[in-house]
């Protein structure tokens, strides 16, 4: 198979991170950011990419707009955040040739607004199972390992498939599932919980976890999540092939326990996962202190709607949504303050009983 022609739009965390391993390999793509002060950075000094370790200097070239003259590409991956996501799969069409593939890296349900836009064959979804930062305009830290699933919302498989599995192979290790619709809402469950627990709480995501209210509070965002998939009939997939959403979510009884062993072994398990991705922040969080639009529409708006539909209540989803556009609008300052204050208004909306401090045997207690 001979290389491809790559077209990448975005060069925020993971476009960044994406681009320079793609660079690395000597299969350089065509990158377009709109944000000037990124193309330059690169333009300048390369791809700088950090992580725990070390700092890689990948020599590279963006652009601000895709030039008329582009000619066509094999593989176009979409690197924007979700808000600008159809208006990049527009402006790339065009370019894509005929057996090539369009890729939705995003968080959120992206592929069916991408395949109105391309079509259903031509386009391929890729859950990011590592997390990435930009720390200024082109330098990038990976703040964990791991690589991509992808697949169709059809299942099928074909020869664009295998070309963005060969592709993305330079950036971690891919699989390929013939359930994407099930992998999608699994992986949406938890961005519901830790992206957006991670804007109104405004740190890393390790340093979040820590505190047990915030854990009860991802539990129960994951929970209203995976009701309402369940409603849509979604088979969900176990994300990075161990965690299984259907045992996370919490049970009737346990929603109203504060100490059983399952429920235990559910907060051990955001414990594990708060240590995985302890340098994790949310890319919301980022969006709003760079003056851009969050994606909570994409991610806790979709699981509200989809649970209008079914008529699964969604309350803490919503409260969340709220919540971060207030933030987003300065009406409100993210911090552990704020969290607080979600899990009081959310023990009202839900009528649930608050956990009495040292249930957990965690320093870190909720609120009375």
């Amino acid at each position: 198979m001979t290389e491809p022609r790559i077209l990448l739009m975005g060069c925020g965390g993971i476009g960044g991170i994406i681009a320079a391993a793609l660079t690395a390999r000597g299969t350089a793509p065509s990158v377009v950011t709109h944000n000037p002060s990124i193309a330059d950075a690169i333009n300048t000094r390369g791809f700088v990419v950090r992580d725990e370790d070390r700092e890689q200097v990948v020599p590279g070239r963006a652009t601000v707009a895709l030039p008329n003259d582009a000619g066509v590409f094999d593989v176009v991956l979409l690197a924007t955040q979700p808000p600008q996501v159809e208006a990049a799969a527009r402006s790339a069409l065009p370019h894509l040739t005929a057996a090539g593939a369009i890729v939705c890296l995003q968080n959120g349900l992206c592929e069916r607004r991408v395949a109105a836009i391309a079509g259903a064959d031509r386009t391929i979804g890729a859950i990011v199972a590592w997390g990435g930062s930009m720390l200024a305009p082109g330098v990038y830290e990976r703040t964990s390992e791991g690589g991509f699933v992808i697949g169709r919302l059809d299942g099928a498989a074909d020869q664009r498939l295998d070309r963005v599995r060969a592709a993305l192979d330079a950036v971690g290790l891919v699989d390929v599932t013939t359930n994407l619709r099930g992998a999608r809402w699994s992986k949406l469950a938890i961005n519901c919980a830790i992206s957006s627990l991670g804007t109104i709480g405004g740190d890393r995501l390790g340093a979040l976890l820590r505190y047990r209210f915030v854990r009860r509070l991802g539990l129960e965002v994951m929970t209203e999540v995976v009701a309402v998939a369940r409603a849509r009939g979604v088979r969900l997939e176990k994300v990075a092939g161990t965690i299984d959403l259907d045992w996370v979510a919490l049970s009737d009884a346990e929603r109203q326990l504060s100490g059983s062993p399952s429920l235990m072994a559910k907060h051990a398990l955001l414990l594990a996962v708060g240590a995985k991705f302890r340098r994790l922040r949310s890319s919301m969080l980022i969006a709003i202190e760079r003056g851009r639009e969050p994606a909570v529409d994409f991610l806790n708006g979709e699981v509200v709607s989809r649970g209008e539909q079914h008529g699964v209540p969604t309350p803490l989803n919503a409260r969340l949504v709220a919540m971060i556009h207030a933030i987003a609008r300065r009406a409100l300052q993210p911090g552990i303050p704020l969290l607080r204050r979600l899990y009081a208004e959310s023990r009202n909306d839900t009528g649930l009983p608050s956990l009495p401090p040292g249930s957990y045997g965690d320093a870190a207690a909720p609120p009375a």
